[in-house]
């Protein structure tokens, strides 16, 4: 890489912020790939088994925490950010308050962001490669670069903290001061020395919202996340039964959980996207829970296409809803649904619906 002088990197890095913003994204920061300290973190948390059934979080040993051991010369990654919020505070609210509501965390309403932002990265990687040919005076110049959104070993908040594009709250979430927390990440590791971005400080002072509407208190302290109690993993992440003690906490949440976002103080500031890929599709902001419950597999699979809530596929759905059935008022309405899926060929789904019909006939 001698053909590149430090001018020459210090010139590309403004490029690429320039070229990144262009794409659609709210901001673009670089940062080296020294992550000492959050690899001592990510190890406290796993040795407390926080993870639950994440075994990912740890199969990969210390490519998570160590960039080049991911993708071999990095040297540096290129961090962006992409509002998706599309309706405010007041409205996300409403529908937690109104118990026969589906509620759906607001980053699976539109069209599944992983795709469309590595799209937009490797766009920006063809813009460099492009440049630093035309820089170097060499056609074959080639810069080592890879893409990656949520798809791989990659501590992605924490190389967003050291990028300058937020602080780690005390929930978890990476919050921006202009913008609040409501943005996907995604990175671009490459092998050019780029000049790097100052971190930010945190700015969460004393406030503990976060940890008090948390509704099975899984920010167990600042900064600490025991997964295996948070509704994100409880109706994503887990593949079985949900355990009993958490199941009335979990309201009318039946895939994810936007509560500590929706109360930070912060996301005041934080801007509506423009990205029309992220309105809400399906009205799946607005959905009934006996409606969804009353979803066959195929209706569920049409009216998730392109969605992040096909992942975790029909039966765990119908669990998910199920529980938030039992948690919704009683009605006839619902015993009848209920009663409907009695027989389901899932034992899961069927174990949930008994107890969902046994908080209202008990």
């Amino acid at each position: 890489m001698n053909e590149l002088n430090p001018q020459h990197l210090f010139e590309l890095a403004l490029q690429i912020k320039q070229w990144g913003q262009a794409l659609g994204f709210q901001q673009v920061g670089i940062t080296d790939t020294d992550l000492s300290v959050a690899e001592v973190h990510l190890q406290d948390w796993l040795a407390n088994n926080y993870h639950g059934e994440m075994d990912y979080m740890q199969r990969h040993g210390l490519k998570r925490s160590r960039p080049a051991l991911l993708h071999e010369g990095t040297v540096r990654v290129i961090s962006v950010r992409m509002d998706y919020q599309t309706e405010s505070a007041v409205t996300m609210n409403q529908a937690l308050e109104s118990p026969t509501s589906a509620y759906i965390s607001r980053y699976a309403v539109g069209r599944d962001y992983h795709k469309m932002l590595r799209n937009r990265l490797q766009k920006l990687a063809d813009k460099i490669q492009t440049q630093t040919s035309l820089i170097a005076n060499m056609p074959a110049f080639n810069v080592g670069m890879r893409a990656f959104v949520d798809s791989a070993p990659v501590l992605e908040k924490a190389l967003a903290e050291k990028a300058g594009l937020g602080w780690i709250g005390k929930h978890s979430n990476l919050i921006n001061r202009k913008a609040g927390s409501w943005f996907f990440l995604g990175e671009l590791f490459i092998d050019l020395p780029l000049p790097v971005d100052s971190p930010t400080s945190s700015h969460c002072g004393d406030c503990v919202a976060c940890l008090d509407i948390c509704p099975t208190q899984a920010i167990v302290a600042p900064y600490q996340v025991d997964a295996r109690r948070c509704v994100s993993y409880l109706t994503i992440e887990l593949h079985g039964s949900i355990p009993e003690p958490h199941r009335k906490f979990i309201g009318n949440r039946i895939y994810g959980c936007d509560d500590c976002q929706i109360i930070c103080p912060w996301n005041r500031f934080a801007k509506l996207t423009a990205e029309a890929d992220f309105n809400p599709r399906q009205q799946l902001n607005t959905q009934q829970l006996l409606d969804v419950f009353a979803w066959t597999e195929e209706i569920f699979l049409a009216k998730t296409e392109g969605s992040a809530i096909r992942r975790i596929g029909h039966d765990r759905w119908l669990r998910n809803i199920a529980v938030a059935l039992g948690n919704a008022p009683l009605s006839a309405l619902i015993i009848e649904a209920l009663k409907t899926r009695l027989n389901h060929p899932s034992e899961m789904v069927r174990e949930h619906v008994q107890w969902a019909l046994a908080q209202h006939l008990s």
